[in-house]
């Protein structure tokens, strides 16, 4: 069966048909997300740090590492900083050294630029995943090499100099091109991971019957493992949860054996619960002062204030259960486990019941 092997020094974390499902943390990205980027080009790291922790812990096999940050205003002092063959590389490598002394969890180095890649790779310990080689004649040059110099696996993603077709059978014909012209490097099809590309579903009807039928084509005419942007399915549209928690059993089910995507449930920030304390009082109704902010937090709907796995972790684990790749559903077991023993105490009290009622 072809496994997939992503490694940090003291950890591995298998890709394959007969392995759990690999979710891939991808929280570790400045792109779209202002606050981080603003932190790193302050030189903070503290959200990379805290974002490598709770991926980890709500279960990311591999944890995605981008350095496409803009530094807006060190580029208007210097500018060398409008170059992201200037950043990049650097920042790629103070990103990979904070978080591997933070977690034991393989990384997946992801860039555009393939000076900041080796920038990755030359201080990564283990086995980490590349992210991305395209079909792209002049990205094969760059990108094929590196990997076959550092022995490591590949993401492929199905566009070439024609960009992203909307035909499953050209972007098929892509991922081909890029697994033999990998052979030709010498680069194994089983250290490919191919990334079909997923299309928004609100833009395009066929868009899950695309990608499940790309991903039974990959599996069993190219044997090579698959990866997606996971929400990419969701956007544009509401409850992007319940959309995403469907589609990915299915995807497994077909034969997708990874996932780029936010295992973490989003804490509600203490502004968010201070607005709807405003609101609550602005309407007459009177909240204790001292309450809980998860207390309350919970009370209202708002979610939680830790940090946990999300929905789409409990359908991956339901999956993985069903798929047999759970060995006698220890881990859905584990997940469900409610801290102080409450799920087993609202057992027994339901239980209870019914045996008076006898």
């Amino acid at each position: 069966m072809t496994k997939t092997v992503v490694e940090s020094k003291t950890k591995t974390s298998i890709i394959g048909f007969d392995q759990p499902f690999c979710v891939i943390g991808e929280r570790i990205n400045p792109t779209g997300r202002k606050i981080l980027n603003a932190e790193l080009e302050a030189g903070d790291f503290s959200t990379v740090e805290k974002d490598a922790i709770a991926q980890t812990m709500a279960g990311a096999g591999v944890l995605d590492i981008n350095s496409g940050a803009v530094f807006s205003n060190k580029m208007a002092e210097d500018v060398r900083y409008a170059d992201n063959n200037f950043v990049e590389p650097a920042l790629m490598k103070q990103l990979i050294e904070l978080v591997q002394n933070t977690v034991d969890t393989p990384l997946c180095i992801d860039s555009s630029v393939p000076a900041a890649l080796e920038a990755g790779l030359e201080v990564c310990q283990g086995r980490p995943l590349l992210n991305s080689v395209t079909g792209e004649s002049e990205r094969m040059e760059e990108v094929l090499p590196l990997v076959k110099k550092y022995n490591v696996p590949v993401v492929a993603i199905s566009n070439d100099e024609t960009g992203i077709s909307e035909d499953p059978d050209v972007r098929f014909a892509v991922a081909k091109t890029i697994v033999e012209r990998a052979a030709d490097y010498g680069i194994p099809a089983h250290d490919i991971v191919v990334d079909p590309l997923v299309m928004p579903i609100g833009a395009m009807g066929t868009a899950g019957l695309q990608v499940f039928s790309l991903v039974r084509r990959l599996r069993e005419e190219l044997g090579v493992n698959t990866t997606c942007g996971a929400s990419n399915i969701s956007f544009g549209l509401p409850n992007r949860h319940g959309i995403n928690n469907a589609f990915l059993p299915m995807a497994m089910a077909c034969g997708m054996t990874s996932a780029i995507m936010n295992p973490v449930q989003i804490p509600v920030s203490a502004k968010k619960i201070d607005a709807k304390l405003e609101e609550l009082s602005a309407a007459g109704i009177i909240v204790p002062s001292d309450i809980d902010p998860e207390v309350f937090a919970k009370l209202m709907g708002m979610g939680s204030t830790q940090s946990k796995p999300g929905k789409e972790m409990e359908a991956i684990r339901a999956a993985n259960f069903l798929t047999n790749n759970d060995a006698n559903g220890s881990d859905w077991i584990n997940f469900n486990k409610v801290e102080g023993g409450e799920q087993g105490a609202r057992g027994r009290r339901a239980g209870g019941g019914r045996r008076r009622r006898g």
